[in-house]
């Protein structure tokens, strides 16, 4: 990606938009609250229980899965048979103790134009409670999750379709907003503008590289209180 390339501009970004795409995790509440950390090792966790693996040859097989299929639960559930509904609730049972409630995302979304939706490839609970702990979730008009999805992970173009097609969603009048770059490639081909929320991954930063991220923030609420005090 050209770091050149207008990661601000934001006068412009509102200008005819109806819906606002987010996804959940390290986008609408900071990275640096480390949630996915503890999912991380919920998911090692999980592989323990039920295969019998130590640590080192658990943690092996859920990054092998996330490489090959997109995520560890598709290549469980492919490859093992895994309940996928089980296996989210397991995974997303963490302390949400870091995320705090965020007045000033809680009245940018107030002031932005257009529906607003979750798109995630977790599950509506765990996106429910996360909401619920910034004070957030009256802004959105649904969460269109993993289950939703068909347990097909993003970026899988059809996930997007499928996106589109249960909110009636028009690309071309559309922001997507997402921590993981590659995500947002799909979007871009549709038509949709893409803001990639920076962070220090190095799975988020994969997929970075390209014409398809239109703006580069580091922290969304900020992003979203300029936007909206334009």
């Amino acid at each position: 990606m050209d770091e050149n390339r207008a990661p601000t501009g934001i006068e412009r970004i509102s200008d005819g938009i109806e819906t606002w795409i987010f996804d959940l995790d390290n986008t609408l509440y900071p990275a640096s609250c480390r949630l996915f950390d503890q999912v991380d090792r919920n998911i090692t966790r999980y592989i323990i229980e039920h295969f019998g693996l130590g640590w080192d040859d658990a943690k092996r097989m859920q990054k092998t899965y996330f490489k090959e299929r997109g995520n560890t639960m598709r290549g469980l559930m492919i490859l093992h048979g895994t309940d996928p509904s089980h296996y989210l609730d397991f995974v997303h049972d963490i302390d949400l103790t870091p995320v705090a409630a965020d007045p000033n995302l809680d009245q940018a979304l107030h002031r932005l134009d257009g529906r607003k939706v979750i798109f995630t490839n977790g599950s509506t609970r765990h996106a429910e409670r996360v909401m619920q702990k910034l004070g957030v979730e009256h802004h959105f008009e649904g969460i269109f999750d993993i289950m939703d999805a068909e347990c097909i992970p993003k970026p899988e173009p059809v996930v997007y379709a499928k996106l589109i097609e249960e909110f009636t969603i028009e690309p071309t009048r559309s922001v997507m907003i997402e921590d993981m770059a590659r995500n947002l490639v799909p979007a871009a081909a549709m038509g949709m503008m893409t803001v990639w929320v920076r962070t220090d991954s190095t799975w988020g930063q994969d997929g970075s590289e390209g014409d398809h991220i239109d703006h580069v923030i580091d922290d969304l609420s900020a992003w979203l209180t300029d936007l909206t005090q334009q």
